[in-house]
């Protein structure tokens, strides 16, 4: 898969983005950004990395994170009407927060089912799978933090793929 990546052949899922910032003991965000040593570090509207791309026109953008081993990740996420996005479970002790801006999202984690409105808030889990849905007649809006602890200590979990 790296090599695939590196020679531009395919464009890597989150999760293997995840698998190999974990095998090389760094976070996401230093992964997908350019290295800084400033005190703050400012992006501007329209700069994050976009991570995730859906079939009409959602996506999911990083705009800002933290170094390891403890890494915070901030996120803007937009799915138009009907997407999904499923995320494999992240490494022990991750927790996710996010509160819907516009539109509604049902949230999955394991085995419960979450409808949020505009304005509403979760926090959950991430260290099991979960996924984030439309299932709106609108665009649906929302920000997610993502906290995963020990980035790097090479304890995320292994999932296996039918």
């Amino acid at each position: 898969m790296v090599v695939n990546v590196e020679q531009g052949a395919v464009n890597p899922s989150i999760g293997t983005l995840l698998r190999l910032s974990d095998a090389l003991g760094v976070g996401l965000p230093a992964l997908v950004e350019p290295p800084h040593r400033e005190r703050a570090k400012l992006t501007p509207a329209g700069d994050g990395a976009v991570l995730w791309t859906g079939a009409a026109g959602g996506r999911g953008v990083l705009v800002a994170g933290t170094e390891p081993p403890d890494v915070v990740e901030l996120w803007d996420w937009t799915l138009a009407p009907g997407e999904e996005h499923t995320s494999e479970a992240h490494s022990h002790g991750t927790r996710e927060l996010l509160q819907v801006h516009e539109g509604a999202l049902v949230v999955t984690v394991a085995d419960e089912t979450f409808t949020l409105a505009a304005d509403d808030a979760l926090t959950f889990v991430g260290d099991e799978d979960h996924s984030y849905a439309n299932p709106g007649d609108v665009l649906t809006r929302f920000s997610l933090t993502v906290y995963e602890p020990g980035v790097g200590s090479g304890h995320r979990k292994e999932t296996k793929h039918a």
